[in-house]
């Protein structure tokens, strides 16, 4: 066969991705707060867009969607899901990312002329007054080494004051020392006894235990500020090694203590902070939780509802582009105020349609886990995302962004949508049980265990495997040791201790 260049043509197809339905499909991932951040940005970006508020003026009133696909749907024991009509184009959420390709492109997805036939769509389903932000009467947050910083200069001064701002830059987060002291002392040139000093004015700060150099240090720190630091207490932490181990006969003689004492010092010891400095440690704020979907029973059936407080109510500006697009002749702001407008009804457009994928995952979650919302973890089923993907008639990975970051709300507490996903594990019944559900039942068991009857994970078998339950015994283990929990001889030194 001859080598030789040539010219073929060939005919393919393939799914070619718009700016437009990647942003779409971006949106689906995002949670509540990312939502709001995003939508604060086209906001600005946008002037076509604003958010309507409920005097919102009639020169921006327009079609909205009815509240009921969006706001409740009523299911049914017998009919738990509506499979009604979602609105064209939601299909084009559903993508699968190995048959893709990305094409950049220009301007928005709907036409100039607001193709979508709407001034705009109501994605909120009600319009709540903002409260008064609480957060802003608190006291502003203040660093670990803040909180140091404005001890030592309330204390000290000079040269001193130097070394204990560098001592302080060298505080890790638990509030230990994280330098070797005579390293550091070499490098500032400065005599070790003089840093070991220093070391002892900076242990005396608050909060108790910083500064320590390890946890033994850390420790009698906190035990010497409580005035418990006595010759036993000094050789108890001396010998954490044996704490850890459970050596107590080893310990009541090298501290000279009976049981009755030693027990008073492990109680002691357990009530001191191995890591003072982490009540300090602001970077990472709690940030609070909010559903994105309510279920409440109703009759013999489901309520699902979407949280209207996290979904932002958006309108066009139509007078606004009525005004700066009246026919003027600079054709360069026409595209520019044409291209806005596409942009807002695609944006307006893409929020529906994540609003309406959102609520037909969250209908067959409870449509498939129906057991556990009327009874408990106990029924949680093993359920996977191909699952649900396959009984809605859509992709996996469409599936999987819709469950990402966002919350549900129920009767029985606030849960992650991914919480509803597990393996399973065998069951009597034959249908399977969740691993959830069996870590549920391992938990329930070690909680109800007699201080001298500490169940061993052979006994655990035994006693799932009645409960219908048929799991491995290093199956079990792993279960124990995902949620904490040790194993029989640690639980029984911790019982022994009077934890």
């Amino acid at each position: 066969m001859a080598l030789a260049p040539r010219l073929d043509l060939r005919q393919t197809q393939s799914l070619v991705m718009t700016p437009q339905l990647q942003q779409a499909i971006k949106l689906l991932a995002l949670s509540s707060l990312e939502i709001d951040a995003f939508i604060a940005e086209e906001l600005e970006r946008n002037p076509l867009l604003e958010i309507a508020s409920s005097d919102a003026p009639g020169d921006n009133e327009g079609p909205e969607l009815p509240d009921t696909p969006l706001a409740a749907e009523n299911l049914g024991s017998d009919q738990l899901m509506n499979d009604g009509d979602f609105g064209t184009g939601s299909e084009a959420l559903d993508t699968d990312f190995s048959q893709v390709e990305f094409e950049p492109g220009e301007g928005g997805g709907a036409g100039a002329d607001g193709m979508l036939g709407m001034n705009g769509i109501d994605v909120r389903g009600s319009d709540f007054g903002e409260g008064p932000d609480f957060d802003a009467f608190a006291a502003p947050d203040i660093s670990l080494r803040e909180h140091l910083m404005q001890q030592a200069g309330a204390c000290a001064s000079g040269r001193q004051l130097l070394l204990l701002e560098q001592l302080i830059e060298h505080i890790e987060p638990s509030g230990w020392l994280g330098v070797d002291l005579m390293g550091l002392a070499y490098r500032l040139g400065v005599p070790l006894a003089e840093m070991e000093e220093t070391l002892a004015v900076l242990q005396t700060f608050d909060p108790t235990g910083v500064g320590a150099r390890d946890l033994a240090e850390c420790i009698a720190l906190q035990a010497k500020e409580a005035d418990r630091y006595d010759p036993c207490m000094a050789r108890l932490i001396d010998n954490l090694d044996l704490v850890a181990r459970g050596s107590f006969d080893q310990l009541k003689r090298l501290c000279r203590v009976d049981d009755e004492d030693l027990r008073d010092m492990l109680v002691e010891l357990r009530s001191y902070d191995p890591k003072p400095g982490l009540r300090f440690d602001s970077d990472d704020a709690a940030v609070a939780v909010t559903p994105d979907i309510f279920v409440t029973a109703q009759g013999k059936g489901w309520a699902i509802e979407l949280n209207s407080a996290n979904l932002p109510r958006l309108l066009i500006n139509r007078s606004y582009y009525a005004e700066m697009g009246g026919g003027g002749d600079d054709k360069a702001a026409n595209n520019w105020l044409n291209e806005a407008l596409a942009d807002a009804n695609w944006l307006i457009k893409a929020m529906d349609q994540r609003q309406r994928t959102i609520m037909k995952v969250a209908q067959e979650i409870v449509k498939q886990q129906e057991g556990f919302f009327r009874e408990g973890v106990s029924r949680l089923k093993p359920l996977t995302l191909r699952q649900v993907a396959e009984e809605i008639d859509m992709h996996e990975s469409t599936v999987s962004r819709v469950t990402s970051n966002k919350y549900l709300h129920c009767s029985r507490g606030l849960f992650d949508l991914k919480y509803f996903f597990s393996s399973g594990v065998g069951s009597a019944d034959g249908d399977g049980a969740s691993a959830e559900a069996v870590k549920a039942a391992i938990k329930a068991l070690i909680d109800a265990e007699a201080p001298d009857d500490i169940l061993s994970d052979d006994t655990l078998v035994d006693m799932l495997k009645e409960k219908g339950f048929d799991i491995a015994r290093r199956t079990v283990a792993k279960y124990r040791e995902a949620m904490g929990i040790g194993s029989s001889v640690q639980r029984r030194r911790a019982k022994k201790m009077g934890r």
